[in-house]
């Protein structure tokens, strides 16, 4: 299925405007492409196919990631090697989970999006980083970079997640990383894979553009205030937070797709 399969929804520009605002928020503050939110909001309130809302969620997201982990850089908050290694594996895999999406049923994408969200909303309870670690550059280490990458493409094409949600806490738990570094390099990663899953995307008629470029400007505005504030609140504070954010949004989901299989 693709999207000449059905009717595109048309949302306005001011409901664009405002859904990209609190992306670029998300993305500055926790260093994520904001598609974790962005998809179920695109599902849930504007009437998206889950393919096409995971698509655009992937195209809207690289204004934000530009601008946010600029940001970070500016404030010397990016670990430019590990974002480099990353992004080898994520340009892949990004190509793996756009080919993907067209393959899985949909239904299927949901389910898998909701356990995604359960395991994140969990993991961030048991990750305690820390403002002074940093990351020691190894051989091995640099492999198990290029892996996260790979596997956090895959995972980015297929359900629009930006990636983001994987890459920080991973970089905090296991490569050693402090939080506001995590989160920068993520944002940083996050470009090359948006590039290449938007154009795999393209291709398959994943992706609604007009959406993609509205919410992506709005999302660029405000995503360095996001940036800015990231530095200003606790490391558990900021995962506390965005736990909650995501157990909403897996609740919301959890809701429409029970009441759905009902009807």
């Amino acid at each position: 299925m693709n999207t000449t399969d059905f009717a595109l929804p048309r949302p306005s520009i001011l409901v664009l405007a405002l859904l990209g605002a609190l992306t670029g928020l998300l993305s500055g503050l926790f260093g994520i492409g904001g598609g974790v939110v962005l998809v179920p909001l695109l599902t849930i309130f504007l009437g998206y196919q889950q393919r096409l809302a995971a698509g655009t969620s992937v195209a809207a997201i690289l204004p934000a990631a530009i601008v946010g982990g600029i940001g970070y850089g500016v404030q010397g908050n990016v670990d430019w090697m590990a974002a480099l290694l990353l992004a080898i594996g994520i340009i892949v895999g990004a190509q793996i989970g756009s080919y993907l999406l067209a393959k899985v049923p949909t239904g299927f994408l949901r389910w898998l999006f909701m356990v995604f969200l359960l395991g994140v909303v969990v993991s961030l309870w048991f990750v305690v980083p820390q403002r002074e670690a940093e990351i020691e550059m190894t051989l091995l280490l640099g492999g198990g970079l290029v892996l996260l990458g790979l596997i956090t493409g895959v995972l980015s094409g297929l359900l629009g997640v930006g990636g983001g949600v994987i890459v920080v806490p991973a970089l905090m738990f296991f490569f050693g990383s402090n939080d506001l570094v995590a989160k920068g390099t993520s944002l940083i990663m996050l470009i090359p894979g948006s590039i290449s899953g938007t154009l795999g995307n393209f291709r398959r008629r994943n992706v609604d553009m007009r959406a993609a470029l509205g919410l992506g400007i709005a999302a660029s505005i405000v995503s360095p205030l996001g940036s800015v504030l990231a530095t200003k609140i606790t490391p558990f504070a900021s995962n506390a937070a965005f736990s909650l954010l995501l157990a909403f949004v897996l609740g919301q989901m959890l809701y429409k797709t029970i009441r759905a299989k009902k009807k």
